[in-house]
């Protein structure tokens, strides 16, 4: 697939949610989310702006004092990896561990 992929996470308690936001270099977009489906959008703005509305965060653009502020260290995080969506689907929802 061609296009520019980022990935976006929202936190509730100790459990992130991602979801993978891909750029199509016609200029739409498609939202990958944690329950599996893949959302279309007409612009890549249109996208982030569902993301940010839903209260996900760019992974790029958090700094270690932002993740303290959501409950993890960027040393936890690390998008998930897959070599599909269906590969990526159960792990698109990450449980942190406790605290120590």
């Amino acid at each position: 697939m061609s296009g520019r992929y980022e990935w976006w996470l929202a936190t509730l308690g100790r459990t992130i949610v991602w979801a993978r936001l891909h750029v199509r270099e016609a200029g739409t977009a498609e939202v990958f989310d944690s329950d599996g489906n893949t959302l279309a959008y007409d612009s890549e703005d249109t996208a982030r702006a569902m993301l940010m509305d839903a209260e996900y965060v760019s992974f790029e653009g958090l700094d270690e004092e932002d993740a303290l502020q959501r409950g993890f260290s960027l040393d936890e995080i690390a998008p998930p990896e897959g070599l599909s969506d269906d590969a990526l689907r159960p792990r698109m929802v990450q449980q942190l561990g406790g605290r120590a």
